[in-house]
């Protein structure tokens, strides 16, 4: 288990478009590391850069506390599995996976005995004198999976390996690539695009938006504290909700749509530059309410589309000039044009200011809300 460093890594083209702009991490020897964002966020060009593929513009990289920048892909003691799986078309699923080895010239006793291992790992054995055209998308990941493993390289990358599979298989597919990497204990780190690949398989996620470290953390902490408006729209399926609010510095409160007031503390407002700040909360914590009811932070709403998805209810609906949603456990019996008071639940709201978007206040107790001792 190696660890990767990323030092004030910069990433230019022509010597004009930054497309990676001062990334600094430290990638731990056995962690499951993954890199998310919109597409162009330049997280493919980052793990690129680590795997030696493309050369930085500044900074440093170093592997296992040496420094990397200087070395070949060949020398820095890494596997990579694309998108596109870049299997051999004319060779059989066992010469595939044998090829690393032929490269590092290893016996071929050897080679096919660590073969057999890996493909009894994989469910490969009945395939392996197949050709990569006679094979499933499932399958052929799974090829591209064993060859990238078979070398025993103590660190694996992974660009978006998942997305050409359909999505039943891809959810397969994530929880068996979690598994094998926790048996094998080498240090994978993983490009997406798909948040929800980022929360289900990560030990820390890293987000990027246009070549900028925007957050990273453990999923969850990212998921109830995202550090700026962009990650709160990203991470989450809804998004968090965001809306303006006024900041009202002689009543201490934040007022939203001259109805909602929120309380907040003096030494809290001094960290606010402005009058203008952003308010977020995630659709499951907006509750139903009895009654328009300003101190529980309540409203009436008119819901413009609802989808019942068996175990959940989404609801929409437009609030403070903006498209909300609502996310309640369960299925609920409600119709399109029905008006209902809604509130916020006040311990869940984020604060971001307007100008720097940075978090001013983040949710209160809600890990104690959301997660039950003895599961997380």
């Amino acid at each position: 288990m190696y660890s990767v460093e990323l030092m004030n890594v910069d990433k230019t083209y022509d010597n004009k478009q930054l497309v990676v702009k001062d990334v600094n991490v430290t990638i731990e020897p056995g962690e499951f590391f993954v890199l998310v964002g919109p597409s162009g966020c330049g997280k493919s060009t980052l793990l690129r850069m680590i795997a030696g593929l493309e050369d930085i513009s500044a900074g440093s990289i170093r592997i296992d506390g040496k420094k990397a920048d200087h070395l070949p892909p060949s020398k820095r003691e890494l596997s990579m599995v694309f998108q596109n799986y870049a299997l051999y078309p004319h060779m059989t699923v066992e010469d595939n996976i044998r090829f690393g080895l032929d490269v590092k010239k290893m016996n071929k006793k050897e080679q096919r005995k660590k073969c057999k291992d890996i493909a009894d790992m994989l469910g490969l054995s009945d395939y392996l004198k197949r050709k990569p055209r006679h094979l499933s998308g499932g399958q052929r990941q799974r090829v591209a999976l064993a060859r990238a493993i078979i070398t025993n390289s103590p660190i694996c990358l992974m660009d978006e390996p998942l997305s050409n599979l359909d999505a039943k298989l891809r959810a397969h597919m994530r929880a068996e690539i979690r598994e094998l990497q926790r048996k094998l204990g080498i240090t994978l780190i993983y490009v997406t695009h798909d948040q929800v690949e980022a929360m289900t398989m990560g030990d820390r996620i890293m987000v990027l938006n246009e070549g900028e470290i925007q957050q990273v953390g453990k999923p969850i902490d990212v998921y109830n504290s995202p550090a700026n408006p962009f990650v709160a729209k990203f991470i989450g399926s809804p998004p968090m909700n965001l809306t303006t609010g006024l900041v009202n510095r002689e009543k201490h409160h934040i007022s939203l749509e001259d109805t909602l007031t929120i309380p907040i503390d003096p030494i809290t407002l001094n960290n606010i530059e402005n009058n203008k700040v952003i308010v977020g909360i995630r659709p499951e914590n907006i509750e139903i309410s009895a009654a328009h009811n300003q101190e529980n932070l309540s409203f009436e709403v008119t819901i413009d589309h609802v989808e019942i998805l068996g175990t959940e209810t989404l609801l929409k609906f437009k609030w403070n000039n903006s498209n909300w949603y609502a996310k309640w456990y369960g299925q609920w019996n409600i119709q399109v044009g029905q008006s209902l008071f809604l509130q916020l639940n006040k311990d869940s709201l984020c604060v971001y200011d307007s100008q720097s978007e940075k978090l001013i206040v983040e949710p209160k107790n809600i890990q104690k809300q959301n997660i039950h001792e003895g599961i997380v």
